[in-house]
């Protein structure tokens, strides 16, 4: 197995919103030795409930990862606890209150035997860089990657949609329960990186920005440099809260 040391850290702004919605953590596992955890909730739903919302997911991921038990438990399972007790717990607390609260998710475990694993809801991403250069990032659950899958619409017609910014798979939503999106990578080693977002983050940045930015810098540099760069970039945008979690292995 290849041999690393995780460096990691969080960058986040309020924008230009009266509210900060958007959560984000990094924990580790106590029964689970070498097992951490990344997790990112952007909350929607008038004022206050999209940050109760994002509240819960991260408690609960935090719960939830304090039992996870390698030797009995999968972390796909565990993604799919997380998603599913989040929107249960959500929508008893909904039947109290006018606020319709829900959140994304994305989230990302790292194991000592070198696999990461990840799950996403909505449109908050995960990125996966090698060094530098960009290998992959999520697929968003909105309604315009619906149509781009239904062939009905072009990756730069989506850019500019009228309904861009409207999601299909939620936690919370009264639409349904969440459908988390799985994916794994194996044989993790240093230069490998992970850079998990909101949609208030990543529409400004390029795969070779976001990539050159973590690669070049410690993690807490690197969330300085390109919070600083957002906020100029979204200038007479009323931009959204922006939040991210940058995880590399050195």
């Amino acid at each position: 197995m290849s041999q690393y040391k995780i460096d990691a850290g969080t960058g986040q702004h309020i924008g230009d919103r009266a509210e900060q919605q958007d959560r984000v953590a990094i924990f580790g596992a106590p029964n689970a030795p070498g097992y951490m955890m990344a997790v990112l909730a952007d909350g929607m739903g008038g004022r206050l409930g999209g940050a109760l919302a994002a509240d819960q997911l991260i408690t609960t991921a935090k719960q939830l990862f304090a039992d996870f038990a390698p030797a009995s438990d999968t972390v796909e399972q565990l993604l799919h606890d997380i998603a599913s007790e989040t929107h249960t717990i959500i929508k008893l607390a909904g039947v109290t209150s006018d606020k319709e609260p829900h959140t994304t998710m994305v989230a990302l475990v790292l194991a000592p035997n070198g696999v990461a694993t990840w799950g996403h809801v909505g449109d908050s991403r995960l990125y996966r860089f090698k060094g530098p250069d960009f290998v992959e990032h999520t697929v968003d659950h909105s309604y315009v990657e619906k149509l781009i899958g239904e062939g009905k619409l072009t990756r730069d017609e989506a850019q500019s949609h009228p309904l861009a910014s409207v999601l299909v798979n939620a936690i919370g939503s009264k639409v349904g329960d969440p459908l988390v999106s799985i994916a794994r990578y194996t044989g993790l080693k240093a230069g490998d990186m992970f850079l998990l977002c909101s949609d208030g983050f990543w529409p400004y940045f390029t795969h070779v920005e976001m990539g050159a930015a973590i690669a070049a810098n410690k993690p807490r540099d690197a969330a300085e440099m390109l919070i600083a760069q957002a906020r100029l970039r979204a200038v007479g945008i009323n931009a959204d809260n922006c939040t991210f979690a940058i995880v590399k292995l050195v």
